[in-house]
């Protein structure tokens, strides 16, 4: 009798405790007196950009989704809370817990910045998630932000972009010369020494630019955020590929004492959130590219050329010289670089017999 009570006592318990799980799960995701947050992120881009604007949003959605609201994360936009250069710092001196850019912008700050978004004739979109995920790309990053109290994540990519809208044809490498183009960072160095005279313009303003006649040329992204912005209207030749971002990887950046501060769950969701949002941005591009490149050319009847071998092969040379040069002083740079390097010749042997022969394959008459 005794042995019965005892198991009827314990199987009474353990019901009870499954209903009240099964009862706490269905009424509500968390029990309560469990820790909430409220961060802030700021960003590089207007609020709600198409593309590229809406990785930080979708970073925010999925956080709240995975911690059903028990993380809320505010995002404003470019200017809102602080300017837009002034993400990094706003961010390292944790004025803000988050920030979303691209880390090229603090090539002044840390020269081995430039290498996490995009070099020219360098990695593209999936070839970046792999070095920085499996190759050792991500322990670098981490490592050259450290100083600013700063954690790094991949935070979208926008995949291989357009060389830029032009107002007259390019055939050789003398129709450079002398034209003035928006066109920043290390590609912008390139251009300079092949002839061209380059400024350096934040998206906004470029369509006046154009369209004044203060720049000849200009690239922005790729069709999707470019019809946006209506550059088909003041320029008449679109010309590719994006040698210059072949797959510009976008950073969420964290401020390392409020991210050591969660507990180990918290920081398990920023880090998968940002997994989902740098993939979600790049499947958003490879979609909506192609619609808007159609509208481009049917309904704009826009010219879309593809930049002269000539011309492509001076750049790269040019392009050679140019790093050489930027990662001379820079101890971190050319640790970085090295790893870089080695990881796009490993790939390109492989990428040659897998995915571009693959491609020339399906393109077979």
């Amino acid at each position: 009798m005794k042995k019965l009570l005892v198991t009827t006592f314990l199987s009474a318990t353990l019901i009870s405790c499954s209903n009240e799980q099964v009862s706490m799960e269905e009424g509500s995701c968390f029990s309560n007196g469990v820790s909430t947050y409220q961060w802030t992120m700021v960003t590089t881009w207007p609020k709600n950009f198409p593309g590229l604007g809406m990785g930080p949003e979708n970073f925010s959605k999925y956080v709240d989704e995975m911690t059903c609201g028990r993380m809320k994360i505010k995002v404003y936009g470019a200017g809102e809370f602080v300017p837009p250069m002034g993400v990094f710092d706003a961010v390292s001196q944790g004025n803000v817990q988050l920030g979303h850019g691209a880390s090229y912008y603090w090539t002044g700050k840390v020269k081995s910045s430039q290498f996490f978004t995009a070099v020219p004739f360098g990695l593209t979109a999936q070839e970046m998630n792999g070095w920085l995920h499996y190759g050792g790309g991500l322990e670098l990053w981490q490592e050259a932000y450290a100083p600013f109290n700063l954690i790094p994540l991949a935070g979208g990519n926008s995949g291989v972009q357009m060389a830029g809208w032009f107002k007259k044809e390019i055939n050789s490498l003398d129709d450079l010369k002398g034209l003035k183009m928006r066109i920043p960072g290390l590609a912008g160095e390139v251009f300079t020494r092949a002839g061209a005279e380059t400024v350096t313009l934040p998206g906004n303003e470029i369509f006046l630019s154009l369209q004044q006649g203060v720049v000849d040329a200009a690239e922005w992204v790729g069709p999707y955020n470019d019809l946006t912005f209506g550059f088909h209207q003041v320029a008449d030749y679109y010309y590719y590929p994006g040698w210059h971002e072949p797959g510009s990887t976008l950073e969420i950046i964290i401020n390392k004492d409020a991210y050591e501060s969660l507990p180990e769950d918290l920081k398990a969701v920023i880090k998968y959130a940002a997994r989902a949002a740098n993939q979600e941005m790049l499947d958003e591009y490879t979609a909506r590219n192609n619609k808007a490149l159609n509208e481009l050319i049917e309904k704009h009847n826009i010219e879309l050329r593809k930049l002269p071998d000539s011309v492509l092969i001076e750049l790269r040379r040019i392009t050679d010289e140019v790093m050489e040069d930027f990662i001379a002083d820079d101890e971190m740079a050319q640790k970085v670089y090295k790893s870089y390097t080695e990881f796009k010749d490993q790939v390109i042997n492989y990428h040659r017999i897998s995915e571009k022969a693959y491609i020339d394959t399906r393109e077979l008459d």
